[in-house]
């Protein structure tokens, strides 16, 4: 039994998408877990109950909630460099650069953007509802789902000479510009967040990254949204490990109806070999041993090794030239007299 044949490429592609495709389940589980997770959470009301139920409760700490409320620094706002009379609590300025690069494998520019600058400065905030009741925001730059509002974004077109662009096309890159930005998380702005929410020694509420290991989420958005958002990403990861679970099956399928195939082949070879064989053993025995050369002429030897009789058809050509061994020591499929060709061969019965 051969073993089971796999080229280069197929191993390398099969490897590829199953690795590909683990991946992409690991992360659609973990975001199914999140949206499960976002989908038992429990809705808290910020008001002032909300500090006595927690006075109450086992370690004074609800493992993951939903918080929703207007922003609200604790001491003196961010301003924006930009926009005069926007105050926040987080502040991301970036630096962006855009440039073509050229792509040797498309034979074409493609549009490429690295990070030059990038700072982000934050203040403490909390969560205001009704009755003035606060939650405090802890790290809020470890939440996932942080979407800012776009203040200032402004790009500054490149410009070069000759020779620069001379420098461009052996290089392979050509610089189209700086793109700078602002980003701001407003001062009375409503925010979702969810994550662990504890009583502090002080009696404040604040609410933290879960110790559970959990996600952390704070997002402009309302609760609904946030938890469409993550089951659509679920799906998504879903999808793809899907598309590459199906690449890899239908490589290793490829690849088991070529083995089947060659089996098939095998078979057929072992199946004329015995027939053969039996032809051989049956025909005349120790007669044919001892006395061969004066019952068949010289003429009925096979062509290649002029030792024994011609034992096979080859077909489609329907020559008769050889024994069946020097048929399978033949390098390639081909009739040695006409060179045509050989898609089957048939055992030949001499009376």
């Amino acid at each position: 039994m051969e073993e089971f044949p796999v080229r280069t490429v197929e191993g390398l592609c099969l490897g590829t998408s199953l690795a590909i495709s683990g991946l992409f389940f690991y992360i659609y589980r973990k975001k199914r877990k999140s949206v499960d997770k976002l989908n038992e959470a429990p809705h808290m009301n910020l008001d002032g109950k909300l500090a006595d139920l927690l006075n109450v409760t086992p370690g004074k700490c609800l493992q993951y909630v939903v918080i929703e409320g207007a922003v609200q620094p604790v001491g003196e706002p961010l301003r924006s460099q930009y926009q005069e009379g926007s105050v926040g609590v987080v502040q991301k300025l970036m630096l962006r650069e855009h440039k073509l690069v050229w792509n040797s494998l498309a034979h074409t520019w493609m549009d490429s953007e690295c990070v030059l600058h990038q700072r982000v400065n934050t203040v403490p905030f909390s969560l205001v509802g009704s009755d003035q009741a606060n939650v405090r925001v802890l790290c809020p730059l470890e939440a996932s789902e942080l979407k800012m509002e776009i203040l200032h974004e402004k790009f500054h077109q490149a410009t070069y000479g000759f020779t620069d662009i001379v420098g461009q096309y052996l290089s392979g890159e050509k610089p189209k510009g700086q793109l700078e930005t602002e980003e701001m998380l407003k001062v009375g702005a409503t925010l979702t967040g969810v994550g662990e929410l504890i009583l502090d020694t002080d009696r404040v509420l604040k609410l933290r990254p879960p110790t559970d290991g959990s996600e952390y989420f704070l997002s402009t958005a309302d609760f609904e949204t946030l938890r469409l958002e993550q089951e659509d990403q679920a799906v998504v990861w879903r999808v793809l490990a899907s598309v590459f679970a199906l690449a890899g099956a239908a490589v290793l399928l490829w690849v088991g109806c070529r083995y089947y195939r060659s089996l098939r082949v095998c078979w057929e070879q072992e199946r004329l070999k015995r027939e053969f064989e039996t032809l051989g053993a049956g025909g005349s025995g120790a007669t044919q041993q001892g006395s061969r050369e004066q019952e068949m002429p010289l003429e009925n030897d096979c062509v290649i090794c002029l030792t024994q009789l011609r034992s096979c058809v080859l077909l489609d050509c329907g020559h008769v030239c050889c024994c069946y061994s020097c048929y399978q020591a033949l390098p390639q499929p081909i009739c040695p007299i006409c060179r045509q060709a050989i898609n089957r061969v048939v055992p030949l019965y001499q009376a």
